[in-house]
C-alpha cells in the first residue's frame, strides 16, 4: 500500500481543499476527506471513476460535438478526456472556487489548452452569459454533497435550453436509497421523462438529457462510437452501456 503524501492545502470561503499523492495517483479532496477527483499522473485524461466514464458516454451521444460547457471543474479529468477524444473547438468551464483550477494545473495535470476558456464564479449566476453548447456537463459538488443547482428546477431547465440543437445535457446526480436519482420526481416532470440514466458503483446516477423531446438516443451509433474509441481510452465503456436505461 503506497503512503499518502500531502502536496497542497488551501482554505477559502467554502472550506479546505487538499491534494494528496498516493503512488501513481493524485487525489483532490474537499473538506474532511471527501474525495472529489482522482488523477492517474501518467495520463491525466484517464478516467478512473465510473461516474466520469458514464459522463463520457453522455458526450458520445453527440455524433460530432464542437462546443462544450462544464459547470464544475474538479481536477479536470473529464474536461481533459473530452478535449483529447472529441472533436471540440471551444470548451468553457465555470468553476466556483478559484483555487480549484490553480491546483488542477499545478498538481493534477490540467493543461492550458488554447480551446479552453475558464471563468470563476457561481454557475447558477453565470449560466445565462455562457455560450450555447453541444454538450453541457453539470457536476457541482461540495464537501457536503451536490450543490443546490442539482435540484433547482429553473437552473436545470436553463441548462437544457442552453444546448445547441441536437445537444446533450449530462448531469452527475446522487442516487437515492432506491437507486433512482436524487429528485427523481422533479427530474421526470422537468424533462417529461425523456432522458436516460446510467447508475454507477460510486453511488451516483448519470442523467443524459437531450435538447428537446423529438431527439432520440441512437443506441447503435453510441455503441459503435464507444467501441471505436476503446483502444484509445485503454478501457471499455461496455459495462456502463449495458446498464444505461430510459428514465425510470
Amino acid at each position: 500500500m503506497s503512503e499518502e503524501r500531502l502536496l497542497a492545502e488551501v482554505r477559502d470561503d467554502f472550506g479546505v481543499i487538499r491534494v494528496f499523492e498516493v503512488g501513481d495517483y493524485r487525489v483532490l479532496e474537499f473538506g474532511e476527506a471527501v474525495e472529489q477527483s482522482c488523477v492517474f499522473t501518467a495520463d491525466p485524461s484517464w478516467l478512473e471513476y465510473d461516474y466520469t466514464r458514464a459522463m463520457l458516454i453522455g458526450a458520445l451521444c453527440h455524433e460530432a460535438p464542437e462546443t462544450a460547457l462544464f459547470l464544475g471543474l474538479g481536477a479536470g479529468t473529464l474536461t481533459q478526456a473530452c478535449l483529447k477524444f472529441l472533436p471540440l473547438d471551444d470548451v468553457e468551464v465555470i468553476e466556483l472556487r478559484p483555487d480549484v483550477p490553480r491546483l488542477a494545473m499545478e498538481y493534477m495535470g490540467l493543461t492550458d489548452d488554447p480551446r479552453l476558456y475558464l471563468r470563476i464564479g457561481d454557475a447558477l449566476e453565470l449560466l445565462p452569459s455562457a455560450e450555447p453548447a453541444d454538450l453541457i456537463f453539470v457536476d457541482l459538488y461540495t464537501d457536503h454533497g451536490p450543490g443546490v443547482g442539482h435540484l433547482a428546477w429553473d437552473f436545470l431547465g436553463a441548462c437544457q435550453k442552453r444546448l445547441s440543437p441536437g445537444g446533450w445535457l449530462v448531469i452527475n446526480q446522487w442516487a437515492a436509497d432506491d437507486g433512482k436519482p436524487l429528485g427523481a420526481a422533479l427530474l421526470r416532470g422537468l424533462f417529461h421523462r425523456h432522458y436516460w440514466e446510467c447508475p454507477v458503483k460510486e453511488g451516483n446516477v448519470i442523467l443524459i438529457v437531450p435538447a428537446d423531446l423529438d431527439q432520440q438516443l441512437d443506441r447503435e451509433a453510441l455503441n459503435a462510437r464507444a467501441e471505436a474509441l476503446a483502444p484509445r481510452l485503454g478501457y471499455s465503456l461496455q459495462p456502463l452501456l449495458d446498464v444505461l436505461r430510459e428514465a425510470s
